[in-house]
């Protein structure tokens, strides 16, 4: 069976799932909310290298990251996130906070009892 689009469909939320609805995806903007900015930050998850390149390619293909330079020799790049990409951190919170309810009420609580916490500069 072949994967419909849901980027042309006059849903809002069919379109952001075409945006983060990757699996992956989500775990890489909860990261990079969390302050996760270079490639080894986000492969601590243990994403395959091939996809994290292609899910954090199409994140800064959509304006949710943007790839800005921190090292010339050898080149690297870093990956922080826009004021769309910050934007995503209510979502991310509503899906913690309904994971916790109803798939996980018992699980680790990595960023604590509080709230998911957005850290580092939007660019």
């Amino acid at each position: 069976m072949r994967r419909t689009s849901l980027a042309e469909m006059p849903c809002p939320v069919a379109r952001t799932l075409d945006v983060v609805g990757e699996w992956w995806t989500l775990l890489i903007v909860r990261d990079a909310l969390l302050g996760a900015r270079r490639f080894e930050d986000f492969k601590a998850t243990g994403i395959a290298d091939n996809i994290l390149s292609a899910r954090l390619r199409r994140l800064v293909d959509e304006g949710v990251l943007e790839r800005v330079p921190y090292q010339e020799r050898p080149e690297r790049h870093e990956y922080v996130l826009t004021a769309k990409g910050r934007a995503l951190g209510t979502v991310v919170q509503a899906l913690r906070s309904w994971g916790l309810r109803w798939t996980c009420p018992h699980c680790d609580r990595p960023v604590g009892a509080g709230e998911l916490e957005v850290r580092g500069p939007a660019r």
